[in-house]
Protein backbone atom coordinates (compact mmCIF):
# COMPACT_ATOMS: atom_id res chain seq x y z
CA UNK A 1 0.00 0.00 0.00
CA UNK A 2 1.21 3.45 -0.88
CA UNK A 3 1.30 6.68 1.13
CA UNK A 4 1.23 10.36 0.18
CA UNK A 5 4.94 10.42 -0.58
CA UNK A 6 5.02 7.21 -2.59
CA UNK A 7 1.95 8.32 -4.55
CA UNK A 8 3.65 11.67 -5.24
CA UNK A 9 6.77 9.86 -6.39
CA UNK A 10 4.71 7.69 -8.72
CA UNK A 11 2.95 10.70 -10.26
CA UNK A 12 6.28 12.44 -10.79
CA UNK A 13 7.70 9.24 -12.30
CA UNK A 14 4.86 9.10 -14.80
CA UNK A 15 4.89 12.77 -15.76
CA UNK A 16 8.60 13.59 -15.82
CA UNK A 17 9.25 11.47 -18.85
CA UNK A 18 10.72 11.98 -22.30
CA UNK A 19 8.30 14.87 -22.81
CA UNK A 20 10.50 17.13 -20.67
CA UNK A 21 13.11 17.01 -23.43
CA UNK A 22 10.78 19.12 -25.60
CA UNK A 23 10.16 21.85 -23.01
CA UNK A 24 13.13 23.97 -24.09
CA UNK A 25 11.87 23.92 -27.69
CA UNK A 26 8.38 24.84 -26.48
CA UNK A 27 9.78 27.83 -24.57
CA UNK A 28 11.73 28.89 -27.67
CA UNK A 29 8.46 29.02 -29.65
CA UNK A 30 6.45 30.84 -26.99
CA UNK A 31 9.01 33.16 -25.43
CA UNK A 32 9.62 33.65 -21.71
CA UNK A 33 6.33 35.26 -20.70
CA UNK A 34 3.85 32.98 -22.49
CA UNK A 35 5.78 29.78 -21.78
CA UNK A 36 6.19 30.40 -18.05
CA UNK A 37 2.57 31.54 -17.75
CA UNK A 38 1.42 28.45 -19.67
CA UNK A 39 3.34 26.11 -17.36
CA UNK A 40 1.60 27.64 -14.34
CA UNK A 41 -1.84 27.69 -16.00
CA UNK A 42 -1.65 24.05 -17.13
CA UNK A 43 -0.37 23.02 -13.71
CA UNK A 44 -3.07 24.89 -11.78
CA UNK A 45 -5.84 23.50 -13.98
CA UNK A 46 -4.33 20.02 -13.79
CA UNK A 47 -4.17 20.22 -9.98
CA UNK A 48 -7.77 21.43 -9.76
CA UNK A 49 -9.24 18.74 -12.03
CA UNK A 50 -7.01 16.03 -10.52
CA UNK A 51 -8.46 16.87 -7.11
CA UNK A 52 -11.95 16.64 -8.62
CA UNK A 53 -11.05 13.24 -10.07
CA UNK A 54 -9.75 12.05 -6.69
CA UNK A 55 -13.27 12.33 -5.25
CA UNK A 56 -14.65 9.90 -7.85
CA UNK A 57 -12.48 6.96 -6.86
CA UNK A 58 -15.34 5.86 -4.60
CA UNK A 59 -19.02 6.26 -5.38
CA UNK A 60 -21.58 7.39 -4.52
CA UNK A 61 -19.74 8.74 -1.45
CA UNK A 62 -16.07 9.79 -1.93
CA UNK A 63 -15.04 8.24 1.42
CA UNK A 64 -17.30 5.26 2.15
CA UNK A 65 -18.52 4.37 -1.35
CA UNK A 66 -17.50 1.46 -3.55
CA UNK A 67 -14.05 1.52 -5.14
CA UNK A 68 -13.88 2.36 -8.85
CA UNK A 69 -10.43 0.93 -9.61
CA UNK A 70 -9.44 0.13 -13.17
CA UNK A 71 -6.32 -2.06 -13.43
CA UNK A 72 -3.90 -2.78 -10.61
CA UNK A 73 -0.61 -0.96 -10.71
CA UNK A 74 2.14 -3.53 -10.93
CA UNK A 75 5.25 -1.37 -11.09
CA UNK A 76 6.50 -1.50 -7.48
CA UNK A 77 9.74 0.40 -7.72
CA UNK A 78 10.79 3.87 -8.75
CA UNK A 79 13.55 2.86 -11.24
CA UNK A 80 11.24 4.36 -14.30
CA UNK A 81 11.90 7.85 -11.63
CA UNK A 82 15.74 7.52 -11.27
CA UNK A 83 16.14 7.27 -15.05
CA UNK A 84 13.82 10.20 -15.88
CA UNK A 85 15.54 12.50 -13.39
CA UNK A 86 18.84 11.19 -14.72
CA UNK A 87 18.49 12.16 -18.38
CA UNK A 88 16.58 15.35 -17.61
CA UNK A 89 19.29 16.42 -15.16
CA UNK A 90 21.98 15.70 -17.74
CA UNK A 91 20.15 17.94 -20.20
CA UNK A 92 19.88 20.69 -17.58
CA UNK A 93 23.55 20.39 -16.63
CA UNK A 94 24.75 20.54 -20.22
CA UNK A 95 22.45 23.50 -20.94
CA UNK A 96 23.77 25.46 -17.95
CA UNK A 97 27.33 24.65 -19.01
CA UNK A 98 26.61 25.96 -22.52
CA UNK A 99 25.09 29.17 -21.10
CA UNK A 100 28.16 29.76 -18.95
CA UNK A 101 30.44 29.00 -21.89
CA UNK A 102 28.51 31.47 -24.03
CA UNK A 103 28.90 34.26 -21.48
CA UNK A 104 32.63 33.60 -21.17
CA UNK A 105 33.32 33.33 -24.91
CA UNK A 106 31.06 36.22 -25.92
CA UNK A 107 32.05 38.68 -23.21
CA UNK A 108 28.85 38.31 -21.22
CA UNK A 109 26.43 38.70 -24.13
CA UNK A 110 25.08 35.15 -24.29
CA UNK A 111 22.23 34.11 -26.60
CA UNK A 112 19.41 36.45 -27.55
CA UNK A 113 16.03 35.18 -26.34
CA UNK A 114 12.52 36.59 -26.62
CA UNK A 115 9.93 37.60 -24.06
CA UNK A 116 6.96 36.77 -26.32
CA UNK A 117 7.05 34.36 -29.27
CA UNK A 118 9.92 32.98 -31.28
CA UNK A 119 12.74 35.26 -32.43
CA UNK A 120 13.68 32.92 -35.28
CA UNK A 121 14.49 34.72 -38.53
CA UNK A 122 14.18 31.60 -40.66
CA UNK A 123 10.43 31.11 -40.10
CA UNK A 124 7.45 33.10 -41.29
CA UNK A 125 4.94 34.64 -38.89
CA UNK A 126 2.44 31.92 -39.84
CA UNK A 127 4.95 29.17 -39.08
CA UNK A 128 5.77 30.78 -35.75
CA UNK A 129 2.08 30.85 -34.84
CA UNK A 130 1.58 27.19 -35.76
CA UNK A 131 4.66 26.23 -33.77
CA UNK A 132 3.37 28.16 -30.76
CA UNK A 133 0.22 26.02 -30.81
CA UNK A 134 2.29 22.83 -31.08
CA UNK A 135 4.41 24.07 -28.17
CA UNK A 136 1.28 24.47 -26.05
CA UNK A 137 0.41 20.87 -26.90
CA UNK A 138 3.86 19.80 -25.74
CA UNK A 139 3.32 21.61 -22.43
CA UNK A 140 -0.15 20.08 -22.03
CA UNK A 141 1.20 16.56 -22.56
CA UNK A 142 4.05 17.16 -20.12
CA UNK A 143 1.54 18.12 -17.40
CA UNK A 144 -1.02 15.37 -17.90
CA UNK A 145 -1.28 12.26 -15.73
CA UNK A 146 -5.05 11.75 -15.53
CA UNK A 147 -4.83 8.43 -17.38
CA UNK A 148 -3.00 6.80 -14.45
CA UNK A 149 -4.39 8.86 -11.54
CA UNK A 150 -7.05 6.30 -10.62
CA UNK A 151 -4.52 3.46 -10.71
CA UNK A 152 -2.23 5.32 -8.34
CA UNK A 153 -5.12 6.09 -6.03
CA UNK A 154 -6.16 2.44 -6.15
CA UNK A 155 -2.85 1.52 -4.53
CA UNK A 156 -3.39 3.79 -1.50
CA UNK A 157 -4.42 2.67 1.96
CA UNK A 158 -8.10 3.08 2.79
CA UNK A 159 -7.24 4.94 5.99
CA UNK A 160 -6.87 7.89 5.85
CA UNK A 161 -9.39 8.24 2.98
CA UNK A 162 -7.79 7.77 -0.43
CA UNK A 163 -9.16 11.02 -1.86
CA UNK A 164 -7.57 13.11 0.89
CA UNK A 165 -4.20 11.38 0.49
CA UNK A 166 -4.40 11.71 -3.29
CA UNK A 167 -5.11 15.44 -3.08
CA UNK A 168 -2.01 15.94 -0.94
CA UNK A 169 -0.01 13.85 -3.40
CA UNK A 170 -1.35 15.98 -6.26
CA UNK A 171 -0.15 19.18 -4.59
CA UNK A 172 3.31 17.80 -3.88
CA UNK A 173 3.81 16.30 -7.32
CA UNK A 174 2.42 19.22 -9.32
CA UNK A 175 4.55 21.70 -7.33
CA UNK A 176 7.62 19.56 -7.96
CA UNK A 177 6.81 19.28 -11.66
CA UNK A 178 6.42 23.05 -12.08
CA UNK A 179 9.86 23.70 -10.63
CA UNK A 180 11.47 20.90 -12.64
CA UNK A 181 9.76 21.90 -15.89
CA UNK A 182 10.83 25.52 -15.54
CA UNK A 183 14.42 24.52 -14.84
CA UNK A 184 14.54 22.12 -17.82
CA UNK A 185 12.86 24.49 -20.25
CA UNK A 186 14.57 27.68 -19.16
CA UNK A 187 18.09 26.25 -19.15
CA UNK A 188 17.67 24.73 -22.61
CA UNK A 189 16.14 27.88 -24.09
CA UNK A 190 18.85 30.06 -22.56
CA UNK A 191 21.50 27.76 -24.04
CA UNK A 192 20.20 27.64 -27.64
CA UNK A 193 17.78 30.57 -28.04
CA UNK A 194 15.83 30.33 -31.33
CA UNK A 195 18.02 27.40 -32.40
CA UNK A 196 16.74 25.19 -29.58
CA UNK A 197 16.29 21.63 -30.94
CA UNK A 198 12.99 19.81 -30.60
CA UNK A 199 14.68 17.26 -28.36
CA UNK A 200 17.36 18.85 -26.19
CA UNK A 201 19.56 15.74 -26.27
CA UNK A 202 19.60 15.34 -30.06
CA UNK A 203 22.80 15.70 -32.06
CA UNK A 204 21.79 19.18 -33.15
CA UNK A 205 21.81 20.16 -29.50
CA UNK A 206 24.83 18.84 -27.61
CA UNK A 207 27.68 17.16 -29.44
CA UNK A 208 29.94 16.47 -26.47
CA UNK A 209 30.84 14.95 -24.11
CA UNK A 210 29.69 11.90 -26.03
CA UNK A 211 29.75 9.55 -23.04
CA UNK A 212 27.40 11.77 -21.03
CA UNK A 213 24.93 12.06 -23.92
CA UNK A 214 25.10 8.28 -24.39
CA UNK A 215 24.38 7.86 -20.68
CA UNK A 216 21.35 10.15 -20.99
CA UNK A 217 20.05 8.17 -23.97
CA UNK A 218 20.55 4.93 -22.03
CA UNK A 219 18.48 6.41 -19.17
CA UNK A 220 15.75 7.32 -21.67
CA UNK A 221 15.70 3.75 -23.00
CA UNK A 222 15.42 2.22 -19.51
CA UNK A 223 12.73 4.70 -18.50
CA UNK A 224 10.61 4.16 -21.61
CA UNK A 225 10.74 0.37 -21.32
CA UNK A 226 8.83 0.63 -18.04
CA UNK A 227 6.74 3.67 -18.94
CA UNK A 228 5.61 2.05 -22.19
CA UNK A 229 4.22 -0.92 -20.29
CA UNK A 230 2.26 1.30 -17.90
CA UNK A 231 0.79 3.50 -20.64
CA UNK A 232 -0.01 0.55 -22.92
CA UNK A 233 -1.91 -1.45 -20.29
CA UNK A 234 -5.26 0.39 -20.75
CA UNK A 235 -5.06 -0.28 -24.51
CA UNK A 236 -4.26 -3.94 -23.92
CA UNK A 237 -7.13 -4.41 -21.50
CA UNK A 238 -9.65 -2.52 -23.63
CA UNK A 239 -8.94 -4.67 -26.68
CA UNK A 240 -8.83 -7.91 -24.68
CA UNK A 241 -12.10 -7.22 -22.87
CA UNK A 242 -13.81 -6.33 -26.16
CA UNK A 243 -12.54 -9.44 -27.97
CA UNK A 244 -13.46 -11.64 -25.00
CA UNK A 245 -17.03 -10.32 -25.08
CA UNK A 246 -17.19 -10.49 -28.87
CA UNK A 247 -15.97 -14.10 -29.16
CA UNK A 248 -17.03 -15.68 -25.88
CA UNK A 249 -16.74 -19.25 -27.12
CA UNK A 250 -13.31 -18.91 -28.74
CA UNK A 251 -10.64 -20.88 -26.91
CA UNK A 252 -7.93 -18.97 -28.80
CA UNK A 253 -9.18 -15.65 -27.38
CA UNK A 254 -10.19 -16.70 -23.89
CA UNK A 255 -8.14 -19.72 -22.87
CA UNK A 256 -4.87 -19.49 -20.94
CA UNK A 257 -2.35 -22.33 -20.77
CA UNK A 258 -0.17 -23.09 -17.72
CA UNK A 259 3.58 -22.91 -18.36
CA UNK A 260 6.23 -24.36 -16.03
CA UNK A 261 9.86 -23.23 -16.13
CA UNK A 262 11.71 -24.82 -13.25
CA UNK A 263 9.94 -23.68 -10.09
CA UNK A 264 8.19 -20.83 -11.89
CA UNK A 265 4.61 -21.26 -13.03
CA UNK A 266 2.52 -18.80 -15.04
CA UNK A 267 -0.31 -18.78 -17.55
CA UNK A 268 0.00 -17.72 -21.17
CA UNK A 269 -2.67 -16.67 -23.67
CA UNK A 270 -1.66 -17.09 -27.29
CA UNK A 271 -4.08 -14.37 -28.34
CA UNK A 272 -2.52 -11.87 -25.92
CA UNK A 273 0.98 -12.92 -26.93
CA UNK A 274 0.29 -12.45 -30.64
CA UNK A 275 -1.77 -9.25 -30.52
CA UNK A 276 0.45 -7.48 -27.99
CA UNK A 277 3.54 -8.40 -30.02
CA UNK A 278 1.89 -6.98 -33.16
CA UNK A 279 0.95 -3.80 -31.29
CA UNK A 280 4.52 -3.29 -30.05
CA UNK A 281 5.98 -3.99 -33.49
CA UNK A 282 3.60 -1.55 -35.21
CA UNK A 283 4.28 1.26 -32.73
CA UNK A 284 8.04 0.74 -33.07
CA UNK A 285 7.90 0.82 -36.87
CA UNK A 286 5.69 3.93 -36.88
CA UNK A 287 7.95 5.75 -34.44
CA UNK A 288 10.99 4.92 -36.58
CA UNK A 289 9.26 5.83 -39.84
CA UNK A 290 7.75 9.13 -38.61
CA UNK A 291 10.09 10.62 -36.00
CA UNK A 292 8.35 14.01 -35.72
CA UNK A 293 9.04 14.47 -32.03
CA UNK A 294 7.35 17.80 -31.28
CA UNK A 295 4.44 17.38 -33.69
CA UNK A 296 3.59 13.95 -32.28
CA UNK A 297 3.87 15.19 -28.69
CA UNK A 298 1.68 18.17 -29.56
CA UNK A 299 -0.96 15.92 -31.13
CA UNK A 300 -0.96 13.54 -28.16
CA UNK A 301 -1.29 16.50 -25.81
CA UNK A 302 -4.19 17.86 -27.86
CA UNK A 303 -6.22 14.67 -27.94
CA UNK A 304 -5.42 13.60 -24.38
CA UNK A 305 -5.32 16.66 -22.15
CA UNK A 306 -8.83 18.07 -22.64
CA UNK A 307 -10.98 14.90 -22.42
CA UNK A 308 -9.01 13.14 -19.69
CA UNK A 309 -7.83 16.08 -17.58
CA UNK A 310 -10.67 18.59 -18.09
CA UNK A 311 -13.91 17.25 -19.60
CA UNK A 312 -14.58 14.04 -17.66
CA UNK A 313 -13.62 15.34 -14.19
CA UNK A 314 -15.68 18.52 -14.74
CA UNK A 315 -18.75 16.69 -16.05
CA UNK A 316 -18.65 14.12 -13.23
CA UNK A 317 -18.30 16.91 -10.68
CA UNK A 318 -21.31 18.76 -12.11
CA UNK A 319 -23.39 15.59 -12.04
CA UNK A 320 -22.42 14.47 -8.53
CA UNK A 321 -22.82 17.93 -6.98
CA UNK A 322 -26.04 18.43 -8.95
CA UNK A 323 -24.93 21.89 -10.04
CA UNK A 324 -27.85 23.61 -11.68
CA UNK A 325 -27.57 24.76 -15.26
CA UNK A 326 -27.08 28.49 -15.62
CA UNK A 327 -25.54 29.08 -12.18
CA UNK A 328 -22.20 30.86 -11.81
CA UNK A 329 -20.41 27.65 -10.84
CA UNK A 330 -21.92 25.77 -13.78
CA UNK A 331 -20.98 28.58 -16.15
CA UNK A 332 -17.42 28.74 -14.79
CA UNK A 333 -16.85 24.99 -15.14
CA UNK A 334 -18.34 24.88 -18.62
CA UNK A 335 -16.22 27.86 -19.68
CA UNK A 336 -13.09 26.12 -18.41
CA UNK A 337 -13.96 23.03 -20.40
CA UNK A 338 -14.82 24.99 -23.55
CA UNK A 339 -11.62 27.07 -23.51
CA UNK A 340 -9.40 23.99 -23.29
CA UNK A 341 -11.49 22.15 -25.88
CA UNK A 342 -10.98 25.02 -28.33
CA UNK A 343 -7.26 25.07 -27.51
CA UNK A 344 -7.02 21.31 -28.04
CA UNK A 345 -8.68 21.57 -31.47
CA UNK A 346 -6.29 24.35 -32.49
CA UNK A 347 -3.25 22.40 -31.26
CA UNK A 348 -4.44 19.24 -33.04
CA UNK A 349 -4.78 21.17 -36.31
CA UNK A 350 -1.29 22.63 -35.91
CA UNK A 351 0.20 19.22 -35.11
CA UNK A 352 -1.48 17.54 -38.08
CA UNK A 353 -0.16 20.34 -40.29
CA UNK A 354 3.34 19.77 -38.91
CA UNK A 355 3.13 16.01 -39.43
CA UNK A 356 1.88 16.52 -43.00
CA UNK A 357 4.79 18.84 -43.76
CA UNK A 358 7.16 16.36 -42.15
CA UNK A 359 5.90 13.54 -44.35
CA UNK A 360 6.67 15.67 -47.41
CA UNK A 361 10.12 16.66 -46.16
CA UNK A 362 11.57 13.62 -44.41
CA UNK A 363 12.43 10.18 -45.72
CA UNK A 364 11.09 7.21 -43.72
CA UNK A 365 13.40 5.85 -41.04
CA UNK A 366 15.74 8.84 -41.33
CA UNK A 367 15.67 11.32 -38.46
CA UNK A 368 16.40 14.97 -39.03
CA UNK A 369 15.61 17.54 -36.35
Amino acid sequence: MRTTWTASAHIITAVIGAGVLSLAWAMAQLGWIISIASVFIFSIVNLYTSNLLADFYRSPDPITGKRNSSYKEVVRNNLAATMSFGYASIGVGLSIAKVIQGFICEAGKGNHTSLVGSNSKTQSSADNMWNMLIALGNLALANSYAVIAVDIQDSLKSSPPENKVMKRANKISVSTMVVFFLICGSSGYAAFSSETPGNILLSSGFKEPFWLIDLANFCIMVHLVGAYQVVAQPIYYAVEIWTGQRWTSSTFVNREYPIHIGKMQFNISFFKLIWRSIFVAVTIVLSMAMPFFNDILGFLGAIGFWPLTIYFPVEMYIKRKKIKKGTMRWFGLKTLSFVFMALSVAVACASIRGIRQGLQKYKPFQYKD
